[in-house]
């Protein structure tokens, strides 16, 4: 009952009550983002989204427009001289992850679940159709979120999202989400800061 219906109006429910609260503070970065550096606010990228279906996320933009398309940031050579100085801040806050309230509210994500794989990682979502954790909506957060984040090597992160996969209760999704509170408060494991 919860995975199928409560989850969804719980998504809905608290994306919206985001989307009104956090209002002043979409139009505030936005406004800071266009004054940093030349380019778009927002930023898209192909991610793999539930069954493996693509979809494009929306993210505030942290990187310089030169920056190169479709790469992981901890992948790139010498990250550090691509980020803004504003993106600096919004990714130690984990603010440009704002604009995916959106796409909760529009049924691509949900709140809690596996972060989702940018297109080009097969690595990932081989290692995720191990665990069954492509069958269902990627999230904001997730439980390898708490984890570990970025720090995790793929198959370490891919079991962690096979075991919230299999086990998507109420629980759990607190679980996740007051993790996620605590390690964002902490700034832990977060590459390319």
């Amino acid at each position: 009952m919860y995975k199928k219906c409560i989850k969804r109006a719980l998504d809905i429910a608290l994306s919206l009550i985001g989307t009104i609260i956090l209002s002043p503070l979409f139009l505030a970065l936005a406004i800071i983002i266009k004054l940093d550096s030349p380019g778009a606010i927002l930023f898209k990228q192909t991610r793999i989204g539930k069954n493996k279906s693509t979809f494009k996320i929306i993210k505030y933009r942290t990187m310089r427009t030169d920056t190169p398309k479709n790469m992981p940031t901890h992948l790139l050579e010498n990250p550090e001289q691509y980020i803004t100085r504003i993106g600096r801040i919004l990714r130690k806050t984990s603010l440009d992850e704002l604009p995916q309230i959106w796409q909760i509210l529009s049924g691509k994500m949900s709140i809690i679940g596996p972060r989702p794989a940018l297109w080009n990682q097969d690595d990932l979502i081989t290692e995720r159709d191990k665990y069954g954790a492509n069958e269902i909506k990627p999230g904001l957060t997730g439980w390898a979120q708490i984890n570990g984040r970025d720090e995790l090597p793929i198959d370490v992160k891919a079991k962690y999202d096979g075991e919230y996969a299999q086990s998507i209760t109420f629980k759990m999704d607190c679980k996740c989400f007051i993790g996620t509170i605590k390690s964002v408060a902490k700034r832990e494991n977060i590459t390319g800061v």
